[in-house]
C-alpha cells in the first residue's frame, strides 16, 4: 500500500500533501481516491492529515507556471483533483482533517469539503486562487456557501481574506481549535471516536445533509423516516437500544 494511504484500527489515514510547505500531493491524491472509493465495513472513519507543519498550501505554482500550453496542464490536474473532491465529499464515513499551519488554494478546498477540521490557534485559511490570477477548483465555490452563506463565501472568496483559526471557527468552516501542538492529537482522538461508533448511522447522516440543500421538506422528511427506519432495523440500532435499557454505553463494533 502507498505510504500516502495506512489503517490505523478502524481509521484509514491518509496523506494529502507533502513537504515543509505543504504542496497538494498530486500522485498521492489518486491512491487516496481509490482507497475512499472502496472502503468495507473495516472502515469507520478518515482522518486526513499533510506531513509538515502546513496542512496544505495548494498546488506547485512553479509547475503551472513552466507549463507549455498552462491550459491544458492545469485542466488535466484540476480534473484529477475534482475525482479526489468528489471521492472526498461522497465518503460514506465522517473525514476528519489534521489542519495544522496553512490551509490554502486547494488545501482549504479539502478543509471545506470534510465533515470535520481541527486546527491549530496560529492556523489560517485563505482562498489564495485570487493571488495568482486564478478562480478556484476543488469544490469551493460549491461547498464554502453551504458552509458558510452565500454572502460570506462571496466576499471571502473575492477578497481573498486570510481567515485565522477563531475566525473559520465562527464561521464552521473550522470545527475545533486547540493549541497548535495538539492538533495531530486531538483530530486522531476525533477520528477514532467517530469510528467507534453507529458507522451505518453516521452515513445515513451524512447522506440526509448532503441532500437537504435540494430537498423539498417533504422529501427530506420521507428520507429521514426511511433512514431511521433502516436503522432501528439494523445490528448498530438493536445494540443502541439494548445498551440503552440496560443502561451500560453502546459497542457497535466488538
Amino acid at each position: 500500500m502507498s505510504d500516502a494511504v495506512s489503517h490505523e484500527g478502524r481509521v484509514l489515514r491518509c496523506r494529502v500533501a507533502r513537504g515543509r510547505h505543504g504542496t497538494l500531493d498530486d500522485e498521492a491524491l489518486p491512491v487516496v481516491r481509490d482507497a475512499l472509493g472502496a472502503l468495507d465495513e473495516s472502515v469507520g472513519a478518515v482522518l486526513l492529515v499533510g506531513d509538515g507543519p502546513n496542512f496544505c498550501t495548494g498546488g506547485n505554482v512553479r509547475a503551472f507556471a513552466a507549463a507549455e500550453d498552462r491550459h491544458a496542464y492545469v485542466h488535466g490536474l484540476a480534473s484529477h483533483f475534482h475525482e479526489f473532491l468528489t471521492a472526498l465529499v461522497e465518503c460514506p464515513v465522517p473525514v476528519v482533517a489534521a489542519v495544522p499551519g496553512w490551509a490554502a488554494g486547494a488545501g482549504m478546498s479539502i478543509v471545506c469539503g470534510c465533515d470535520l477540521a481541527v486546527a491549530g490557534r496560529s492556523t489560517r485559511l485563505r482562498p489564495a486562487y485570487p493571488g495568482i490570477g486564478f478562480s478556484p477548483d476543488g469544490g469551493m465555490t460549491w461547498t464554502l456557501p453551504r458552509v458558510v452563506g452565500a454572502g460570506r463565501a462571496r466576499h471571502i472568496l473575492l477578497t481573498d481574506q486570510v481567515l485565522d483559526a477563531e475566525a473559520a471557527l465562527a464561521l464552521g468552516i473550522i470545527t475545533t481549535v486547540v493549541d497548535d501542538a495538539d492538533v495531530a492529537d486531538q483530530a486522531e482522538q476525533t477520528a477514532y471516536r467517530l469510528a467507534q461508533g453507529p458507522t451505518a448511522a453516521l452515513g445515513r447522516i451524512k447522506r440526509l445533509l448532503g441532500a437537504s440543500s435540494t430537498a423539498t421538506l417533504a422529501e427530506q422528511l420521507a428520507a429521514e423516516a426511511e433512514a431511521i427506519a433502516a436503522s432501528a432495523a439494523g445490528p448498530e440500532g438493536s445494540e443502541g437500544l439494548s445498551a440503552f435499557l440496560e443502561k451500560r454505553a453502546p459497542r457497535f463494533h466488538g
